[in-house]
């Protein structure tokens, strides 16, 4: 992948949009014309019910 492409997928990036909307890197219109872009894949997706879910994650620590 070409430098110039990397960094243009990282003005997108979530956990960098934020601070780059902040400093102006990134505008809101160019935020939300990113988003329109994106394709739809909720018809890929596998949607679960909340009580299928165990209600705790319980870690457990490894005896070496």
């Amino acid at each position: 992948m070409k430098l110039a492409q990397a960094l243009k997928e990282k003005l997108m990036d979530v956990r960098l949009r934020d601070k780059l909307l902040e400093n102006g890197s990134v505008s809101k219109d160019q935020v939300e014309a990113y988003k329109k872009s994106l394709n739809d894949d909720q018809k890929n997706a596998e949607f679960i019910k909340s009580s299928d879910q165990p209600n705790k994650i319980r870690f457990t620590e490894q005896q070496n």
